[in-house]
């Protein structure tokens, strides 16, 4: 089988691969984030994780829990939080379609990659996805 190609116009910081081996991957979603200066900055050095990240929609917005970013090493004061809960940017009826597929029993929303896209802005490739039984 053909390894997938990369998107030239993608520069890759973090990839989920331990989502593709718990999760069927129904549906993807491409998603800006909002993030702080530092955050950005420490995207750039590659230090983010997303092993346990997952997403929540809660007042008609997606959240995105537990993304590692490391805090920016030369940052002097105004660090951020590693952990922090950051919001995910999609339009109001992707949003819309994404909350009534992701209410169905064994569903959940996985981040499955965070890139920097050709215009040099921070993107997250989030996932409708169903659990995977023991025996898949």
């Amino acid at each position: 089988m053909a390894k997938k190609k990369e998107n030239p116009n993608r520069k890759l910081i973090a990839e989920n691969r331990k989502a593709y081996h718990d999760y069927f991957v129904v549906d993807e979603y491409e998603a800006g984030l909002v993030l702080t200066g530092t955050e950005v900055k420490s995207l750039r050095e590659g230090r983010a994780n997303l092993r346990d990240a997952y997403a929540r929609i809660k007042n008609g917005e997606i959240w995105v829990h537990q993304m590692h970013i490391s805090p920016y090493t030369f940052a002097y004061f105004g660090n951020h939080d590693p952990l922090r809960v950051r919001k995910a940017l999609l339009h109001k009826g992707e949003i819309k379609k994404l909350y009534s597929k992701a209410n169905e029993k064994g569903h959940t929303i996985v981040p499955l990659k965070l890139y920097f896209n050709k215009e040099g802005r921070v993107k997250i490739l989030l996932a409708l996805t169903k659990g995977k039984q023991a025996y898949d």
